[in-house]
């Protein structure tokens, strides 16, 4: 049963005040408590506050009685503010913490160590398979997975990650809604097995602007970012900024030079981000931050390569049927069907203009 304290309420009416932002928020809980800020603002008297701001957080919005209404439907809804013991550690170390998370799902999974996954909403397939690959492996070595719901990257990671263990998605909407709507299954597979988390009020509906706010949600929950495939222009590096100022690690991985989704991993690696071509990786390189036994590491299973010549002649972009010919000096028939053999053992891919590798054993 969900119990409403004095202190959650407040929290919600301050969360909730119009005409402050959140930093100056957490500088007035900073200077004085928040039963103090209730006391003086009976006299209008906080700092910084109009004397209408007063009475308004004296009196109950209708956010607020909708929040709490949606906080007592159900035990696995929850509502967290700063004070609240069970806030996630790592988020309450950022410069903005949000006042107040909402939260459907296992809140453990909130505080478990956990990298964040990002990417373009329109990646290429080969990407989209190594996000899904790389989450089940990082979450078979017990770590969690942090991303953002929407298509491409953020819906891979999320889906490879419920594979072996847990998941948690911040999204850019109140928690009754899903944004994107397709993503309906997948959030409701995420809530069963980790948490859906936003800082926005139950019945809010997407907006545009809410994307930045959510991003350094995402990258404050994790240890380190992962930028699988974005464009040089992407709200990916938004995230990968805001994870560097942070104090988070920065990770990337690259691309074909001639891949528009790879232009911003490799930009991200200009700056300073640490290129990585495998999740030990990422796991070698915070381990010393989680001050524990590193996660248990599986060894890459390696295969024996399907028509390795042939393999070798399709790149990781699209590579016309002629240029395959050509690399792998075969005849024209004999390559048609081994290409087709390699599609269906999952190696290649159809795609408009030839074939693409998918994976690169």
């Amino acid at each position: 049963m969900s119990v409403v304290t004095h202190e959650l309420s407040r929290y919600l009416a301050l969360a909730g005040l119009r005409g402050i932002g959140l930093r100056r928020k957490l500088a007035l809980l900073e200077a004085m408590p928040l039963d103090l800020i209730w006391q003086q603002a009976a006299q209008a008297r906080v700092p910084g506050l109009s004397t209408y701001q007063c009475q308004q957080l004296l009196t109950p919005s209708e956010n607020i009685t909708s929040a709490l209404a949606w906080y007592a439907e159900a035990d696995d809804h929850h509502i967290l503010t700063l004070a609240d013991p069970r806030y996630p550690l790592a988020l309450r170390a950022i410069e903005d913490p949000p006042l107040v998370l909402f939260v459907q799902g296992n809140l453990d999974s909130l505080n478990q160590p956990s990298i964040a996954m990002v990417g373009s909403r329109n990646a290429p397939p080969p990407s989209l398979d190594l996000a899904q690959e790389w989450a089940a492996q990082l979450a078979q070595m017990g770590l969690g997975v942090i991303s953002g719901l929407a298509i491409g990257i953020d819906g891979a990671s999320h889906r490879g990650a419920l594979e072996h263990g847990q998941t948690v998605a911040v999204l850019g909407c109140g928690l009754r809604h899903c944004y994107p709507k397709r993503h309906d299954q997948l959030a409701a597979q995420i809530r069963k097995q980790g948490a859906l988390v936003s800082e926005f009020w139950p019945q809010q509906t997407v907006r545009a602007q809410h994307f930045p706010q959510r991003n350094r949600i995402v990258s404050g929950l994790s240890y380190g970012v992962l930028v699988v495939a974005a464009a040089k222009r992407s709200g990916s590096l938004i995230t990968a900024r805001l994870a560097a100022e942070q104090g988070r690690e920065v990770f990337a991985v690259p691309g074909s030079v001639r891949d528009p989704h790879a232009a911003g991993c490799h930009y991200l690696v200009q700056q300073g981000a640490k290129l990585v071509t495998s999740p030990v990786d990422l796991v070698e390189e915070l381990c010393p931050q989680w001050q524990a036994e590193p996660p248990s590491v599986q060894p890459e299973v390696t295969s024996k390569l399907p028509h390795p010549g042939l393999l070798d002649s399709v790149g990781y972009e699209t590579t016309p049927v002629d240029l395959v010919v050509q690399r792998s000096q075969l005849p024209v028939a004999e390559v048609l069907e081994r290409l087709i053999e390699l599609e269906l053992d999952g190696w290649v891919q159809a795609v408009p203009g030839g074939y693409m590798r998918l994976r690169g054993r």
